[in-house]
């Protein structure tokens, strides 16, 4: 993790909630095991009170799925399966981190949390240059989303214990060698300790 000192400005910083699904995260035993929830909702508490933009970021569909492909490898089974999306896509976040009403959801069809959606113009319009990410899982939305924003050009920080993933190695891997390239790599503790100074 990263070895110099984490600054922040909560005024251009925004802490990114990346798909704290019910299905994922809340049924991860790895990380129920590790924390990760109760250990993301502390840095999510620090950040409502440094005042910085929240955003929620999940997975949702329009009934009978247009937005998937055949061709998707991840997300055509779901088009197959018969079950119906959810009407609110705030119901499919786990009760720990629910959003407050004035936090931004930004519902997502692909794995990217940028890639269709509106995300980029909320983070504009409040003068984001920095992202602070959280979220389920490590190889998923946040590996997808930290390739795309350093691409963008945003400061990135990557919370690893606010991560979590199925594959323990995998998780490692982009927390030590892949993240570190494009961002800072950080425990929940050194961003609550930064917000609590700003």
């Amino acid at each position: 993790m990263a070895t110099v000192p984490l600054t922040l400005n909560p005024g251009h910083t925004a802490l990114l909630m990346g798909d704290f699904h019910r299905e994922g995260m809340g049924d991860n035993p790895i990380a129920q095991e590790r924390g990760t929830v109760q250990t993301s909702r502390t840095v999510l508490e620090a950040a409502r009170q440094a005042g910085m933009l929240v955003v929620y970021i999940v997975v949702n569909f329009r009934p009978g799925y247009p937005e998937i492909s055949e061709n998707n490898l991840i997300f055509s089974e779901r088009k197959t399966s018969g079950r119906v999306p959810p009407p609110d896509p705030v119901s499919l976040i786990i009760p720990e981190v629910q959003p407050l009403p004035h936090e931004p959801v930004v519902v997502k069809h692909r794995v990217n949390a940028f890639f269709g959606t509106d995300l980029e113009l909320i983070l504009r319009a409040h003068t984001i240059d920095t992202l602070v990410l959280l979220g389920h899982a490590t190889s998923g939305v946040i590996l997808s989303t930290v390739r795309y924003a350093a691409d963008a050009d945003y400061r990135l920080v990557v919370v690893e214990d606010g991560c979590a993933d199925r594959d323990v190695e995998v998780h490692t891997l982009l927390m030590q060698r892949i993240f570190p390239r494009q961002a800072t790599v950080v425990s929940a503790e050194t961003v609550i300790q930064v917000l609590s100074n700003s």
